[in-house]
């Protein structure tokens, strides 16, 4: 009897420790075959967009973090590959470079400034590396600078000024225009479009002046503004961004140039808002691609979980730019599982014509310039007592117009004219099997 039982005892324990072992062996294998995918954030940690980086990766952050605990893409865990851009061209070079050959990376994306975009969008397509634009408002990022393997997921400047160009026409037609303008790619294509819209090209009449990017100075930006001053327009444009555009605008304040002169920002972000303060800010106008008050203000349910996620998180609101880097991540996993791999070629294919919905209404990626089409909205800085009753003292922005991204956004023929007098091909570049 007791052999008989002791039998019994040693088959089952025999079996039970098979059983852990195949157990153990299945797990062992299913998370080698996991791994993990690095992806690349190249962005801004110093310079005069360091806040604007800042947003973007806490975004960034949080969507990592949310993939992986659902599984991460294709069952591999995201490593979040991160490089300081310092918002210059040649630090991007070297980051683009060394995510891609060192790191391995699959993907990159960030920036907040054009320049640096346009960069890393260059070296990426020879590499065969997707690249996300994050911010870069330059009409040639999918314009002239348009290749295969780039995607911009916030608007261009082109649409920035056909939203702004309805409130400006209705309230200040046959006024008189002065520019400010950051020299470089973004700075020049925002002027142009800006002016065009407003029909306001004729220089002689509506005069300006550049500043230098990088590295403007004060007295760069008081030389500016004292001809802005002397001009006497009714509306100064300032084409500046990030810590540039709150020098600018501060100045401008400290000179009563508000009380003459309607102030436009046509690129603006929660956090230069938050920088310039309530009472430079307000009635200040400007255009944005998505701001925290647009899922309240139109009922977008994910748009609404992601700005109380990240207010909770970092105990504040978070800007376009983190929205656009958050959405990125979500649409280049969503590629990767449509496509069934992490293989460049079939991923690109995977994205070119793909509508999405995620923070906003539906955005769709254009296959021939691979432009995010949608919704674009123009501001308008609320009074300091409005802004500062908020809890976290950043309701700064009142939505007082919005067009779709098919009214905003360059036609095909456009877009084809710009590239046939750029000398660029209208076909973007073969992947390979085509």
């Amino acid at each position: 009897m007791n052999y008989m039982f002791n039998l019994a005892r040693a088959l089952i324990t025999t079996a039970l420790f098979t059983f852990t072992t195949l157990v153990l062996m299945i797990w062992c294998v299913q998370a080698l075959a996991a791994g993990t995918v690095k992806i690349g954030l190249n962005y801004p940690v110093s310079g005069p967009y360091w806040i604007i980086g800042l947003s973007q990766n806490s975004a960034a952050t949080i969507a990592v973090e949310e993939i992986n605990a659902g599984g991460g893409i294709l069952g591999n865990q995201i490593e979040l590959v991160k490089r300081n851009s310092k918002s210059k061209t040649d630090v991007t070079t070297k980051n683009v470079n060394d995510m891609i050959d060192r790191e391995k990376v699959k993907m990159i994306f960030g920036g907040a400034s054009s320049a640096v975009a346009v960069t890393a969008g260059k070296i990426c397509q020879e590499k065969g590396i997707p690249f996300f634009g994050t911010l870069t408002y330059s009409n040639t990022t999918t314009g002239t600078e348009a290749r295969r393997h780039v995607f911009r997921e916030c608007n261009n400047a082109w649409m920035s000024a056909k939203v702004l160009s309805d409130y400006l026409k209705s309230n200040f037609a046959g006024k008189t225009y002065f520019y400010v303008t950051a020299d470089y790619s973004w700075g020049h294509s925002t002027e142009k479009s800006i002016r065009t819209f407003s029909n306001t090209s004729d220089k002689t009449a509506h005069k300006g002046v550049l500043t230098p990017f990088p590295g403007a100075k004060v007295t760069d930006f008081l030389m500016a503004l004292k001809q802005a001053q002397d001009a006497k327009p009714d509306v100064l444009v300032l084409v500046l961004f990030g810590k540039d555009m709150e020098k600018a605008l501060k100045l401008a304040a400290k000179w009563r140039m508000k009380e003459t002169m309607q102030i436009v920002v046509p690129n603006l972000t929660l956090s230069m808002a938050e920088g310039a303060g309530p009472e430079i800010m307000e009635g200040v106008i400007g255009s944005v691609p998505w701001c925290w008050q647009v899922p309240y203000k139109y009922d977008y349910a994910q748009g609404k979980a992601f700005v109380e996620k990240f207010a909770k998180k970092f105990k504040r609101y978070p800007s376009s730019a983190a929205a656009s880097a958050y959405t990125i991540v979500y649409e280049y996993k969503a590629a990767v599982e449509r496509a069934g791999t992490f293989d460049s070629p079939a991923v690109i294919r995977a994205l070119e014509g793909h509508s999405y919905k995620r923070l906003k209404d539906t955005q769709t990626w254009r296959d021939f310039d691979h432009q995010s089409v949608q919704s674009v909205y123009a501001v308008k800085c609320k009074a300091p007592a409005d802004v500062k009753k908020d809890p976290y003292k950043l309701d700064y922005f009142d939505i007082i117009n919005t067009i779709s991204g098919e009214e905003a956004a360059h036609t095909r023929e456009e877009w084809e004219a710009v590239r046939i007098a750029a000398g660029k091909h209208i076909m973007l570049e073969r992947l390979p099997g085509e």
